[in-house]
């Protein structure tokens, strides 16, 4: 049975996953919530997609190089699926059975964004491949950070430094804004999933608006906490 945000099995960890476009700060809040969640004494895992295990960081260099866009959008999905599939069986899943809260940076909604909506690879596809990679695990928290394209590929670029570009951030800016409608749509389709961000403003705010939705979702209040 799959599961619905806010319930989960006895014991289990909470799984947390961050998506948005390029230069959105997820790595950067993924710390912050990582940090914080530490003081609170959550033991907590912080990982990301493409990669995140041994397996899944091999196919991370063929993506992001560049070679799943030479063999075609199809091709490049099931790159990510087998990347996706040792990422679950090797991390996530064992780190939620042992009851600690995983943050990951990108899970199966880019797919959904990134080789659905934009590589027009067809849903059924991508569906069958989730059912065989990820069953019926899913976030029980979805943060997708949004914020003007524009602003967003300038961070990109200015993190980035010298370096090349990879395979994502060197597509055009109409890509970019089909991505940026692509997230804005998940969000509204699954808001009991998925909390919508305003990421163009400060560090400091953003991170406290992720940690407010947080707390009011998944951290227990006094009033429903059960006395034993």
């Amino acid at each position: 049975m799959s599961e619905i945000a806010g319930q989960r099995p006895s014991g289990r960890g909470r799984f947390i996953t961050f998506e948005g476009g390029e230069g959105a700060g997820k790595s950067t809040q993924i710390k912050r919530l990582a940090d914080r969640l530490s003081a609170a004494k959550l033991r907590t895992v912080v990982t990301r997609e493409p990669g995140g295990s041994p397996g899944a960081e091999i196919m991370r260099h063929l993506v992001l190089s560049g070679m799943g866009k030479l063999l075609g959008p199809e091709a490049e999905t099931l790159l990510f699926a087998a990347a996706r599939d040792d990422h679950v069986r090797t991390v996530i899943q064992p780190a939620l059975n042992q009851g600690a809260w995983v943050l990951c940076d990108r899970f199966a909604d880019s797919t959904r964004a990134y080789q659905g909506s934009l590589g027009r690879v067809p849903i059924g596809l991508i569906s069958a491949m989730q059912r065989v990679t990820i069953g019926d695990l899913r976030p029980d928290l979805t943060f997708i950070l949004d914020l003007p394209v524009e602003i967003g590929l300038q961070r990109a670029a200015a993190r980035r430094g010298s370096g090349t570009p990879d395979r994502f951030e060197s597509e055009d800016l109409r890509f970019h804004q089909g991505l940026r409608d692509a997230y804005r749509k998940i969000a509204a389709e699954e808001p009991a999933r998925c909390v919508l961000i305003d990421a163009n403003a400060d560090v400091d705010t953003v991170a406290e608006r992720i940690w407010t939705a947080l707390r009011d979702r998944l951290l227990p209040t006094p009033a429903s906490v059960v006395s034993i």
